[in-house]
């Protein structure tokens, strides 16, 4: 079995990081076919997700997510790719949720 640990900081707010997580699960689902259930907690969230071959948490919080996988056998193989897509997939959600400042015009 192989392990995916991906940690994500952000200066959004616990609800902002919410409805990331939110988004995140409703395409897990949706696309990957994932089975979710969230956790709402005080100071943070759990996202559990599984499906054949892979279960693991995705931790919400007010500055960072922390996910954290466990690939099956078969799917060991192509760790490098999941754990890639799942960067690539956090990393747009976050940039879709936290535009980048612009640049400010010479004057």
């Amino acid at each position: 079995m192989a392990d995916i640990h991906i940690h994500r900081a952000h200066k959004l707010g616990l609800n902002a990081a919410r409805e990331i997580a939110a988004q995140w699960s409703q395409e897990a689902q949706s696309k990957l076919e994932m089975a979710c259930a969230y956790a709402p907690g005080e100071d943070s969230d759990e996202l559990q997700f599984s499906r054949p071959g892979v279960k693991g948490t995705l931790t919400i919080c007010s500055d960072h997510f922390e996910l954290n996988a466990q690939l099956g056998f078969l799917l060991s193989a192509f760790k490098a790719q999941i754990e890639g897509e799942i960067v690539k997939h956090l990393d747009d959600l976050l940039a879709r949720n936290h535009p980048k400042p612009r640049a400010k015009k010479p004057t």
